[in-house]
């Protein structure tokens, strides 16, 4: 389960009249993740990119989009379709403005500008 971002939308699009999707009811026209890393393959070649890609590089990308952006392990967890959080845990890297963030926040609510501990109630 994942809501749909206009990129991927445009290209939900782009093959809704694609014989292979109308046959075999998919989104796009590939039918296993063999021929979608062999496709991927094929493209770092062609673009020049030294890292191998595949399906499950991708997975880990959007797990790390996703968590470092402030969309909760929770929801990561469901959108990746994993039973357990402990198993999107793997996909957890915590980065270093993400931390930044969380302390300004913190350090707002219990300090003033002048950096004075505020008074808790």
């Amino acid at each position: 389960m994942v809501p749909i971002l206009p990129i991927v939308e445009d290209l939900i699009e782009k093959y809704a009249t694609h014989p292979y999707c109308q046959k075999n009811n998919r989104l796009i026209p590939v039918n296993c993740n063999a021929r979608y890393n062999a496709y991927l393959k094929e493209l770092t070649v062609i673009c020049g990119i030294k890292r191998e890609l595949n399906t499950h590089l991708a997975r880990h990308t959007f797990a790390d989009i996703m968590l470092n952006n402030g969309v909760p392990l929770e929801d990561v967890s469901k959108m990746l379709g994993h039973k357990s959080i402990r198993t999107t845990l793997r996909y957890c890297r915590v980065k270093k403005y993400r931390i930044s963030a969380s302390v300004e926040k913190v350090k707002n609510i219990l300090f003033t500008k002048s950096g004075i501990l505020k008074k808790v109630s």
